[in-house]
């Protein structure tokens, strides 16, 4: 049997497949495994590449494997997709990874540790509790605007709601009443919940050297600053700052064809996440600088300001934000303000 050279691993809850190629590309073996096997048979293979999509439950796979000794690399499926040939199952979807691994220009995705993963798991459920709350709100909303009781959006006019419903109490039918208080329980369950895991991200932060830096860019908070410290792929795995900015998904999306340019809006790319919050610190940036009587003469806030939408210089210092994070946690140090044209 010839050496095995790459493997690609197609897994999923119990049917797992691997795909075996020398190092010519010709094939060694290929098996399906139930998912009591995976390790049993990896640890009689010789080490080698081992490829898998970066999908539900990789980075486990990719740290016990790593465990027996073997190379293993993770692979965004949008990036295997083109190597699949005809007709999709597991044997082929485990073949086109292993293709994919093999091409010389293929993009990886760093494997992350578990305590990554469980700073990442504190960030998904503050936002899943926050969207969540965000519902629950609109919902009483709308069903006291059919009593005639309205208030302003937000968790901050939640009070109002309420003595809006104790006022109207003699008006209101009994069960309103009292769905209404299972509301405002419910809501301030989870506004507790959110408070607590905000906090935990803080002592996060603070203890987080690379966030601790990335928290002296105005517009990054502690949320955003463990975000792109636990979400962003190693920023070594850039070659400037442009690149990374790109990465998360906030520079032109391209669709230049003949030598003549054209660009449009934002990809939207990479992680949703980042791209979000930072666009929402830079909002926030410019408020702040709005408050304190505009942005300063000269800077290029201001002259973005005066000549075009805030949204857009938003998602515009949304970008430069993400080229500063990379230059921060590349270079070290912290963030100095840049001086006035």
């Amino acid at each position: 049997m010839k050496k095995v050279s790459i493997v690609g691993l197609d897994i999923a809850k119990n049917s797992f497949h691997a795909h075996g190629c020398a190092k010519d590309g010709s094939k060694v073996f290929s098996k399906a495994l139930p998912r009591g096997r995976v390790l049993e048979f990896f640890d009689q293979v010789e080490p080698c590449i081992i490829a898998l999509e970066a999908c539900a439950g990789a980075h486990h796979w990719s740290r016990e494997l790593s465990r027996l000794g073997h190379d293993v690399r993770l692979i965004a499926p949008q990036y295997v997709k083109p190597y699949v040939k005809r007709q999709k199952n597991d044997a082929n979807d485990a073949e086109a990874i292993a293709e994919a691994a093999s091409r010389p220009t293929m993009r990886f995705v760093a494997a992350k540790t578990t305590e990554q993963q469980g700073q990442s798991m504190v960030l998904k459920t503050r936002d899943l509790l926050t969207g969540q709350r965000t519902q629950t709100i609109n919902a009483l909303r709308g069903h006291l605007a059919e009593h005639g009781i309205v208030a302003p959006k937000g968790p901050q006019h939640l009070p109002r709601l309420e003595r809006a419903v104790a006022e109207n109490a003699d008006h209101l039918p009994p069960e309103v009443i009292g769905l209404c208080q299972i509301f405002f329980d419910l809501i301030a369950g989870l506004g507790d919940r959110i408070d607590a895991l905000t906090r935990q991200l803080r002592q996060v932060a603070q203890h987080n050297d690379v966030a601790r830096r990335l928290m002296t860019m105005p517009g990054i908070g502690p949320v955003t600053a463990v975000s792109i410290a636990v979400l962003a792929a190693p920023p070594e795995m850039f070659s400037k700052g442009r690149d990374f900015a790109a990465w998360v998904g906030l520079a032109p999306r391209q669709h230049s064809t003949g030598g003549k340019t054209r660009l449009g809006k934002i990809s939207k790319m990479g992680q949703r996440d980042l791209r979000r919050l930072l666009i929402i610190g830079a909002m926030s940036a410019i408020q702040a600088a709005q408050k304190r009587g505009g942005a300063p003469d000269g800077s290029w806030l201001a002259r973005m300001l005066a000549r075009k939408p805030k949204m857009l210089v938003a998602v515009a210092l949304a970008n430069k934000m993400a080229r500063m994070a990379w230059a921060i946690m590349v270079h070290g140090g912290v963030y100095e303000t840049p001086a006035n044209a």
